[in-house]
């Protein structure tokens, strides 16, 4: 017997990570709804997988409960909700203003914090999978990454604590931790050969990621197939956070 297409909503779809999850998912048969701030961006993604595009604010927890009521409107349901939201700061602490420190936590973890809230609501009957992304640098310590670490640590805390609040009610909550991803959100990193070579030999695979590998770990953890996983942190990060490759004299 066929079953029914996934029906998944996409939250910063328009990213580099978000984009390449949205194609993925489309070329698997799934029915979407995908969400961004570039309008323009939005419309060409949409146009490609089929998907309905709305923009939204994602720190504004009402608009994203209403990203995730779209698709129980138009869809007939939700069985997953991710969000690919995030930011870059590279400053050490004593340089990070408050409006910066500000900025980071509302994008990236009341984001987070909103996308759990609105999907929990949606699949209190149902259940689904709810995936998030934390980072290395919250498992890691890595220089001048204070005010992202502490975030994405955040992010991390949320996904055990929802895990375990809403397992009773078959909804799943996992996230993955990417080390540095050639993205546009990432260009300045990576764009220069010097650049790329320094953050390349960060990660003991040797190399930064690309979109479609953390895509692709992604869509995984989305799929129903993983119904007896929650609650885990999948390191996406080359061995960045749990390899070391040289051993000191």
């Amino acid at each position: 017997m066929n079953q029914a297409p996934q029906r998944y909503v996409v939250l910063g779809a328009t990213g580099g990570v978000g984009s390449a999850l949205t194609r993925r998912l489309a070329g698997s048969g799934a029915r979407l709804v995908i969400a961004g701030r570039d309008e323009g961006r939005l419309a060409q993604l949409a146009e490609e997988s089929g998907a309905i595009p709305r923009r939204f604010e994602a720190t504004d927890l009402a608009d994203v409960e209403r990203c995730v009521h779209v698709a129980v409107e138009r869809l007939g349901g939700v069985d997953g909700v991710v969000s690919c939201v995030g930011s870059l700061l590279l400053k050490p602490a004593h340089l990070t203003t408050m409006d910066e420190w500000s900025a980071v936590l509302a994008t990236n973890l009341t984001s987070a914090f909103a996308t759990v809230r609105a999907a929990a609501r949606a699949m209190m009957e149902g259940g689904g999978s709810i995936v998030l992304v934390s980072s290395a640098a919250a498992r890691v310590g890595l220089a001048s990454h204070e005010a992202i670490a502490a975030a994405k640590a955040g992010v991390a805390g949320l996904v055990l604590a929802a895990a375990a609040s809403y397992a009773s009610r078959g909804i799943r909550v996992n996230c993955v931790a990417p080390g540095l991803v050639r993205t546009p959100l990432t260009a300045r990193l990576t764009a220069s050969a010097a650049g790329l070579k320094t953050s390349s030999d960060m990660h003991p695979l040797r190399r930064v990621g690309e979109p479609e590998e953390v895509a692709s770990a992604l869509a995984w953890l989305l799929d129903p197939a993983q119904s007896w996983l929650t609650g885990q942190i999948l390191g996406i990060d080359g061995g960045l956070a749990t390899v070391r490759t040289r051993v000191s004299a």
